[in-house]
């Protein structure tokens, strides 16, 4: 995979007028119509999601991109592990490219496939399982070299949506199941599986054992890696107790990269596409509290002012998803007219294909 730094795009972008460079993104946008589609995650800043024609979370616009064939170029404003997906997705001649190139995901970095590979042979020497006994699962929000590790060794993919179906399988398939790098994620599919608590243990990066005695690897059936959404972890339960009290006529949701404390104590809990879905089909007068990304509750109390709709913890915005602003997209765009290719995200063949086999293995559950 290319690995890269972002240019610096220079004063005459970021000097220019805010409504300047929206109009000059619309007019690209218009230039570029027929070669161009823009993708855009819920959690980008308005001035950025505006222009999308795609929008949604990350897996389901890398799938709908890559059906649109006769687009040349794919502008992911989103963060680097989705424009892995998208071109480990994309047809031969579809190019995707990331506005911004230092817009990663924390939680992402958390779990390289090196630090995996070498956790699995400490896990499959400690418990002595053999590896096909041990069935990983990662989370959509890691990178193409994770799922090419999770591919090579049987495993799948998993949403924030379906992490439950997905380890219900795993542990169909094998004894135990190694999940990351979402561990909240990884904890509350444990416990909307009724999983014991004694049987899902926390691997920490850098220990013997994750930190773990040897007995406990044994009896375990879930093993999670101790990643996690620096965004959702600023939510606590004490954030659920005071708007209990201040609004007890609301209705909490919570992202279920949540702790698993907050997620028992809200009344409902769903991904992005689930948290949007559930405030959508609310009554009118409904009041809203949301446990997630800033941006999207902002954006559903702007397009459902029939709704009372509040954040949970007001401050939750994710600074990486942040980076992609209107002056980086225009940027991209420009150069794109010019007949230059910048900040192209290309992911080699034979990690591809390693990583495909485990998205297609999450598609066939």
């Amino acid at each position: 995979m290319s690995v890269m730094r972002q240019i610096d795009i220079g004063r005459q972008y970021l000097g220019l007028a805010e409504d300047e460079i929206l109009a000059r993104i619309q007019a690209r946008k218009e230039e570029l119509a027929d070669r161009l589609l823009i993708l855009g995650h819920h959690y980008q800043r308005d001035s950025v999601y505006r222009f999308a024609d795609l929008k949604g979370d990350s897996l389901k616009l890398s799938r709908e991109a890559a059906a649109i064939k006769d687009r040349e170029f794919l502008v992911f404003c989103g963060v680097h592990f989705m424009a892995e997906a998208a071109d480990i997705l994309a047809a031969d001649n579809q190019k995707v490219l990331l506005p911004h190139l230092d817009a990663g995901c924390p939680m992402a970095d958390m779990a390289s496939s090196a630090a995996i590979a070498a956790a699995w042979k400490e896990l499959t020497v400690v418990t002595g399982l053999a590896g096909r006994d041990i069935i990983p699962i990662t989370y959509v929000n890691s990178s193409a070299s994770v799922k090419a590790f999770v591919g090579e060794h049987g495993g799948s993919v998993c949403t924030s949506s379906n992490a439950k179906e997905v380890l219900a399988w795993a542990l169909d398939q094998g004894r135990m199941v190694f999940f990351f790098p979402d561990q909240h994620l990884g904890r509350n599919a444990s416990w909307m599986l009724d999983i014991p608590d004694e049987q899902v243990v926390l691997w920490r990066r850098g220990e013997p054992m994750g930190g773990n005695r040897e007995n406990d690897l044994n009896n375990a059936r879930v093993v999670l890696w101790d990643g996690y959404c620096e965004v959702h972890m600023r939510i606590f339960p004490e954030h659920v107790s005071s708007w209990r009290a201040t609004a007890p006529e609301a209705t909490i949701i919570v992202h279920p990269e949540c702790r698993n404390e907050v997620v028992r104590a809200a009344d409902l809990y769903g991904s992005t596409e689930g948290i949007i879905k559930a405030v959508a089909g609310g009554a009118p007068g409904s009041h809203w509290v949301i446990g997630t990304e800033i941006n999207l509750v902002q954006r559903l109390a702007d397009e459902y002012p029939d709704k009372i709709i509040h954040s949970l913890t007001p401050g939750c915005l994710c600074p990486t998803m942040d980076a992609v602003g209107p002056a980086n997209l225009l940027w991209v765009l420009d150069n794109l007219a010019e007949g230059r290719i910048v900040n192209q995200v290309r992911v080699d063949p034979e990690t591809a294909a390693q990583a495909r086999k485990s998205l297609n293995q999450m598609l066939a559950i």
